[in-house]
């Protein structure tokens, strides 16, 4: 659930100290050393509580496997449920559909770019790897996108931070890996992207290049504090796209991609895709368009790109 953000006319109170529940990867202490400036820059004083969470020390299984995107947040949902912290800051892409009872999404910040990166040190595209070729991911999503462009690849799992992961790339594991454009941009990194796959060619997941800000439900005090940082178009967007997942039951274990772009007249544009993991290069493509004007009529759009994807086959 998306909470109002609507800015107050009364001015934002200042709390005595806002503790942000953070991952402690260099991505994530980045996202939230991020919000952290935003909200001192408006006087607040702020400070971050790192934690290591169980989707940080299962490193040999995918996700899909052993519970899902829910292993990155369930701790930081626990230290906001006893205290410990107030605020804490996702990448939404990690962040499961449903969110527990009690918990909103307080806001969602401009979003970073949305496509995916194909990074490799010896191979400029996707295009010019050798057939066969290794590629690391372990996303499903892109696993079925991938095989549909090249199913003469090998694709082989990688889990780990984002350091972790192009550590194995440099230690020559595989020819090539996928990752988010939005991290690497994040840590200083873009030079290590060699391809940004449009959204035509590798479609993203939902809530990509995006943070969100989770907190207490009945924490209205923060919740205006941090309506200053929502970026509407952008988190209407994220919305829709999750809308498409909350209604295909997405999950890690579902391949699955939605990506919504607001078009020049206006109107909220969203493209989804399903895959099949053990279908020979099965995918189904769905895409939806109209006026949106706020989290309803959002939701009501990707609920429609996902009829529009089960219609064609997408179970």
């Amino acid at each position: 659930m998306l909470a109002s953000c609507g800015s107050s006319s009364h001015g934002n109170p200042a709390l005595s100290n806002i503790v942000i529940a953070t991952r402690e990867s260099r991505l994530a202490l980045w996202q939230a050393e991020h919000v952290q400036r935003l909200l001192q820059e408006r006087g607040h004083s702020v400070s971050l509580l790192g934690m290591t969470t169980l989707g940080d020390q299962i490193l040999d299984r995918t996700l899909s496997k052993v519970g899902g995107k829910g292993l990155f947040v369930k701790e930081l949902e626990t230290a906001l449920d006893d205290g410990r912290a107030d605020i804490a800051v996702h990448s939404l892409k990690d962040v499961p559909m449903e969110l527990p009872e009690g918990f909103v999404l307080a806001c969602v910040l401009e979003r970073e770019d949305p496509r995916d990166a194909f990074v490799s040190p010896k191979y400029a595209t996707l295009d010019d790897l050798p057939q066969g070729a290794v590629v690391g991911t372990s996303s499903l999503r892109r696993m079925v996108l991938l095989r549909a462009l090249r199913p003469d690849l090998r694709i082989e799992p990688l889990r780990g931070n984002l350091d972790t992961r192009l550590r194995k790339l440099d230690d020559g594991q595989y020819d090539g890996i996928i990752l988010a454009a939005a991290g690497l941009k994040r840590l200083g990194l873009e030079s290590r992207i060699r391809t940004a796959f449009e959204p035509e060619t590798m479609l993203p997941a939902a809530g990509q290049g995006a943070l969100g800000i989770e907190v207490r439900a009945n924490r209205a005090d923060l919740i205006e504090i941090l309506a200053p940082l929502m970026h509407r178009p952008d988190a209407l967007a994220v919305t829709s796209e999750r809308a498409v997942s909350r209604a295909m039951g997405g999950s890690c274990s579902m391949p699955l991609a939605a990506h919504a772009r607001w078009q020049v007249d206006g109107t909220l544009r969203i493209e989804a895709a399903w895959g099949d993991i053990d279908g020979a290069g099965v995918l189904v493509r769905a895409e939806a368009q109209g006026a949106v004007g706020d989290a309803a009529q959002a939701e009501a759009l990707g609920d429609e790109a996902a009829s529009l994807l089960r219609a064609a086959g997408a179970n």
